[in-house]
């Protein structure tokens, strides 16, 4: 009896487990920037030039370990164009980016302290 008790609150306890990441997978699919920018870690970063137009922002950076990049100055698409509201050229900033279907998307940034 008791064995059929702890087979029931081990499935029930798995299945518990089971929808919860399935939930987790299903919100991430539908704000994809959302979570991929909480797994990206923050790089270092300059603002070289800010393009509000565009949604795009020249960075100077340091290496860029989730993106496997090396130090560089380049130019990156922004997942939200209020991002650029926060930044001016010559600010100092920590920043995460994500290479988003084949274009490097900064997914937040913020001047460093």
């Amino acid at each position: 009896m008791k064995l059929i008790h702890l087979s029931a609150i081990l499935a029930l306890s798995l299945a518990t487990v089971a929808g919860a990441q399935t939930g987790t997978a299903e919100h991430s699919a539908h704000h994809p920037a959302s979570a991929a920018a909480a797994a990206a870690p923050l790089a270092d970063g300059e603002v070289r030039r800010v393009d509000r137009e565009q949604g795009k922002v020249t960075l100077k950076h340091g290496p860029i370990a989730n993106l496997d990049m090396p130090a560089m100055t380049m130019v990156f698409k922004v997942a939200d164009a209020k991002l650029l509201d926060a930044i001016k050229q010559g600010d100092k900033v920590k920043f995460a980016a994500v290479n988003a279907s084949g274009t490097y998307t900064v997914t937040a940034i913020e001047v460093a302290r």
